[in-house]
């Protein structure tokens, strides 16, 4: 099992890697006390393995419980649950910058802290021995949220492909586009399985339609053309930070044509080792 707590200065991206962290599979928990991480861990450790990777931020939000869990870290860090520490840093100049643009207040701030340069350097000093801890550090002083993202993933993912999920979706046109689609494709132009009559009633999933789909010049002759473009720009958004892309093919009534080529989109993004999900939303119509 995995565990990484993401901490750091604030201001300085912990929002951005734990949605980072949540899209490649993580289980995430935003600003846990730290009294109750050992809890929390352990419930995780009881789960079966129903939770396989897990992060958690812990910050300055927790102001005066804050610096529990950091003593004797080092004991907790390097126990039998072995946490990794992520660590986000930043210049004080730049972290100024984004709470005047933001103009939210520092978590720090209060009856005896007034002023954000004295909140941020308290924060330093409280966070100092788990910043030496840290297995992990990343300063994002001059990082934009997408390349954030990509140190968060190369760090913690073995294979980039696998930070976007691929929905491969089927459906009807006459029942209307689905509004969640990136890339749609019309399969309409091919030989239609529903006007066979042993074949009207059947659907994508059954291997008799999936032949006589399959079986025609022109069906051969678009696979390797959509595969081509689909391989082309899947790199394109992993790249522009994109987490999910749905892949939409359309057919009249997406029971027959769309669900053979979804199928093969999905099969496709399974030998590409993609992260992927298969859904044919009109099968169920009448």
């Amino acid at each position: 099992m995995e565990f990484v707590i993401i901490t750091g200065m604030s201001g300085a991206g912990k929002s951005r890697a734990i949605a980072a962290m949540e899209d490649i599979g993580y289980y995430c928990v935003d600003n846990i006390p730290p009294k109750l991480v050992k809890t929390f861990t352990d419930l995780c450790m009881q789960a079966h393995g129903k939770i396989q990777k897990v992060a958690i931020v812990i910050d300055a939000r927790s102001k005066e419980i804050f610096g529990n869990i950091f003593e004797g870290i080092e004991d907790f860090v390097s126990g039998q649950n072995g946490f990794k520490i992520l660590f986000l840093d930043c210049d004080d100049a730049t972290l100024i910058q984004r709470y005047k643009e933001t103009r939210r207040s520092h978590p720090l701030m209060d009856g005896e802290i007034t002023s954000i340069e004295e909140a941020i350097a308290a924060e330093r000093e409280l966070l100092k021995k788990i910043r030496s801890s840290a297995d992990y550090i990343i300063d994002t002083t001059y990082l934009s949220v997408n390349q954030l993202r990509e140190k968060v993933v190369g760090i913690f993912l073995d294979d980039t492909k696998q930070s976007m999920l691929v929905n491969c979706m089927s459906f009807g046109f006459k029942y209307g586009l689905p509004k969640e689609a990136d890339l749609v494709f019309d399969v309409r132009c091919l030989p239609n399985p529903f006007y066979v009559p042993e074949l009207k009633n059947l659907t994508g999933l059954d291997a008799p339609v999936r032949e006589y789909v399959l079986k025609w010049e022109q069906a051969q002759n678009l696979i390797p053309k959509l595969f081509d473009l689909v391989d082309y720009l899947l790199p394109l958004y992993c790249n522009e930070g994109k987490t999910q892309l749905t892949i939409a093919i359309g057919c009249t009534g997406g029971k027959h044509r769309s669900v053979v080529f979804a199928q093969l989109v999905a099969e496709h993004m399974q030998e590409l080792q993609m992260r992927y999900t298969i859904s044919h939303r009109d099968i169920p119509k009448q």
